[in-house]
């Protein structure tokens, strides 16, 4: 069963605001190396380096759940409260996608000010 336009818009967001928290932990990674080159025992910025490794290991495994989704939408006679759930699930996961960039754009912007 193809998966409806909904849910195929839904996921196409999900994807574009991955891509997006991705670069900035990236970004956020390269910032605090700078500052830890100087400051090694910062606890801070230690705390800040594990959250924006913390969001790269989110993004690669919200990257696997919406695989998951999609592969199960594809099955054939996918049952309406099956459907209903994915998008439920794509939904929630976009809510904590868009939190955890905030946050990311938040310590970056920290760190900048800071420079």
């Amino acid at each position: 069963m193809p998966i409806t336009p909904e849910i195929a818009a839904l996921i196409e967001r999900l994807n574009q605001e991955l891509d997006e928290t991705e670069r900035e932990a990236r970004e956020g990674i390269n910032i605090v190396r700078q500052f830890m080159s100087r400051f090694p025992n910062n606890d801070l910025l230690i705390q800040f380096f594990a959250y924006f490794n913390a969001a790269q290991f989110f993004v690669e495994n919200s990257r696997r759940r919406i695989q998951l989704v999609e592969d199960q939408l594809e099955t054939v006679n996918v049952p309406a409260e099956r459907i209903q759930e994915s998008g439920e699930d794509l939904a929630t996961l976009l809510g904590q996608i868009l939190e955890a960039k905030m946050r990311s754009r938040n310590i970056i912007n920290r760190l900048e000010n800071m420079q």
